[in-house]
């Protein structure tokens, strides 16, 4: 991997504490932040992977301490996810249409959590359990054979279904990042995987990010900051998706 930039490692952080604070490891940030940079194309998925395990990591311990997690409705969702992610993660192809159809599609939470799309005030609605296997299942799929961890689409799907509120749909996807991006680097692994000298100081960096990032969030950020950063995570990733 060619020598990056301190520019690099300064917007490396920035992605990091945006992507925490709302439960997500970033790995659509690092990617197209490692694009951006002429990373090699080789490296991109399995290095976004190892710095989403660190950061979301990092982001469940903080939302999980504050009681904002529901095991129940995790489990749920990551008893297929994590097979499926492993069956991505072992998928060669290029992804550019999926990535352009992802892009469209984040468009809708986008405009809903930016405070444009009416919200309704009510209780949560009840978890269905085929639904929860299904979601999981293609969230982890599509994770694996991208290179991230399904948050970003996990976390607004939570909350259009009314299956958590802002702070637990967040720690709920932290987690399932995790769990994700290690299925999807086995993946990777079974298929030859190849990682650049600069990956420790990548995680370093990434770690320290998504750390502040994670506490900010749990601790600090209203739940409606919080859906307004989210709303820019997605802006973020659907830019990237679509014009990458």
């Amino acid at each position: 991997m060619a020598e990056l930039s301190l520019i690099f490692y300064v917007l490396l952080f920035v992605v990091a504490f945006l992507y925490a604070a709302v439960g997500h490891g970033g790995a659509s940030g690092y990617l197209a932040l490692m694009a951006l940079f002429n990373v090699p194309t080789v490296l991109l998925r399995p290095s976004a992977l190892i710095l989403n395990i660190f950061v979301s990591l990092m982001a469940f311990y903080q939302y999980f301490r504050k009681g904002k997690f529901n095991w129940k409705l995790f489990l749920m969702l990551v008893v297929v996810s994590m097979p499926a992610a492993f069956l991505g993660g072992m998928v060669v192809l290029d992804p550019t249409i999926y990535k352009r159809i992802l892009g469209v599609i984040l468009i809708l939470p986008i405009i809903r959590f930016a405070g444009f799309w009416p919200q309704e005030e009510g209780k949560k609605r009840e978890i269905k359990l085929w639904l929860s296997l299904l979601i999981g299942a293609v969230i982890g799929f599509l994770s694996g054979l991208i290179g991230i961890g399904g948050g970003i689409i996990l976390t607004p799907v939570l909350l259009l279904l009314a299956w958590a509120d802002m702070k637990e749909a967040a720690g709920i996807s932290a987690l399932f990042i995790t769990v994700n991006s290690v299925a999807g680097l086995l993946g990777n692994v079974m298929m030859g995987m190849e990682l650049g000298q600069d990956i420790v100081w990548l995680v370093a960096v990434a770690l320290g990010g998504g750390t502040l990032g994670s506490y900010f969030g749990a601790n600090y950020f209203s739940g409606t900051f919080l859906k307004r950063m989210l709303a820019l995570v997605l802006v973020i990733a659907c830019f990237k998706l679509l014009f990458a």
